[in-house]
């Protein structure tokens, strides 16, 4: 009888059941991706109601990241401890009040905080760490491409909200958006919620140490301390990159002369072609393994960001828009896989929780970075410039980390295939 259940929940992994909490999760990432991209949408209009500078109006994007990543390391191991259930349904109720208390807001800095404490330490981060570790745990042939798919969530909802949320702001304004969205967002969520209550399945005692000794007890050569605090690093670098266009794409154009609309349709191109890049990103990841992923990643995202410095042309901007979505999208799903292939599965939840607490956090800091050298030169070129410089710290990370992961990866791929 042990021995039957032993080789039971194994084989829910890649099962039809994996699949369809697959397509559950892709939905609540996709949901709860809603707010990161309202404020870079409604930016303008912050500046005009409260009066207030560009960095001013960047600060609850900042703001939301640094709840949105620091509340990642709890729900991660909320995830690893209860089950995802228990995360996403205190993400139903964060996302619902905080977007109602900041849609009712006086001021910038109840605005900011209402974003920072209730949308992103209790909302957002329910849906992004602890939903990528759980794909992680249902799936072994496919691992690459099932996170790949659940983390094309966060771009599926950029490619969706930003028009979602203009034709809202434009139609009955930027408070009524905010109340409608946080009902939205507080009932979805709750009800599909609801059917992600099964924990995942266990793999083989054997296998698992079997695993752990090959590629986990020293990732990379190095102390799980100090592979983890690279991983951190990588993470910040690449997003205080990946920021400058997403954040400030919709002032840019307003800038150009292009109008808030215009920027609006190339942010929600850009992670359109995100949700493309995540799916390729993943088959591939499949077949050379996360850090090379990771650096191919990287390194078509530093050429994205130059190609921003000489055209500015409509038309040149919307190809640009694309292909930076197109090159940028698989960097933080494989550090998902990148913990999966160097550190106990056990530990997932939360380490993953960690990196994408740094991602957000480059996030937080490149969004509000950006704002700040705006105001300072009265341009983005120097603001570009300044993500082309995090870029190549992010690509020299990924660089040392293949170096010194080439024996482990080979041992790690040999242990997968039995």
């Amino acid at each position: 009888m042990t021995s039957t259940k032993a080789a039971a929940a194994p084989a829910q992994m890649d099962s039809p059941y994996a699949a369809a909490r697959l397509m559950l999760a892709l939905a609540l990432m996709t949901i709860g991706a809603s707010g990161m991209y309202i404020v870079p949408v409604v930016l303008p209009a912050l500046q005009a109601e409260f009066g207030i500078a560009r960095a001013d109006a960047s600060m609850p994007y900042s703001l939301m990241m640094i709840g949105f990543g620091l509340g990642g390391v709890l729900m991660g191991r909320l995830a690893d401890r209860y089950g995802v259930t228990v995360p996403l349904l205190i993400g139903a109720g964060g996302l619902g009040l905080g977007f109602c208390v900041a849609g009712s807001a006086g001021n910038i800095w109840t605005f900011a905080l209402a974003h920072g404490l209730l949308i992103g330490f209790l909302g957002c981060s329910a849906t992004m760490a602890p939903l990528i570790a759980d794909t992680s745990l249902w799936f072994v042939r496919r691992r690459g491409i099932a996170v790949a798919i659940c983390a094309s969530g966060n771009y599926v909802g950029g490619a969706v909200w930003p028009q979602t949320v203009q034709h809202f702001v434009e139609s009955v304004g930027w408070r009524q958006t905010y109340f409608g969205l946080g009902i939205f967002c507080f009932v979805s969520m709750t009800l599909l919620a609801l059917c992600m209550r099964r924990r995942p399945p266990s793999v083989s005692s054997v296998a698992a140490k079997l695993r752990a000794s090959a590629v986990s007890s020293l990732p990379f050569g190095l102390s799980p301390l100090k592979a983890q605090l690279l991983l951190c690093v990588a993470g910040v670098a690449c997003c205080v990159a990946m920021s400058m266009p997403q954040v400030h794409i919709v002032a840019y154009c307003g800038d150009l002369g292009y109008g808030a609309a215009r920027g609006a349709q190339m942010l929600s191109i850009m992670l359109a072609f995100g949700i493309a890049s995540r799916l390729i990103s993943g088959a591939i990841c499949d077949r050379i393994g996360g850090v090379r992923t990771l650096l191919l990643g990287s390194a078509l995202q530093g050429v994205a960001l130059l190609l921003f410095l000489p055209f500015d042309s409509l038309v040149s901007l919307y190809v640009i828009a694309a292909l930076f979505g197109l090159f940028q999208g698989g960097i933080v799903p494989s550090y998902a896989i990148i913990i999966r292939e160097h550190f106990p599965a056990s530990e997932a939840g939360a380490r993953l929780g960690l990196v994408i607490m740094c991602t957000l956090l480059g996030m937080a800091l490149g969004g509000w970075m950006s704002g700040r050298i705006f105001d300072a030169t009265g341009s983005y070129h120097a603001a570009f410039m300044n993500g082309v410089a995090w870029n190549l710290l992010n690509l020299s990370i990924a660089i040392v980390l293949l170096r010194r992961a080439m024996p482990s990866l080979c041992v790690a791929t040999n242990m997968e295939h039995r």
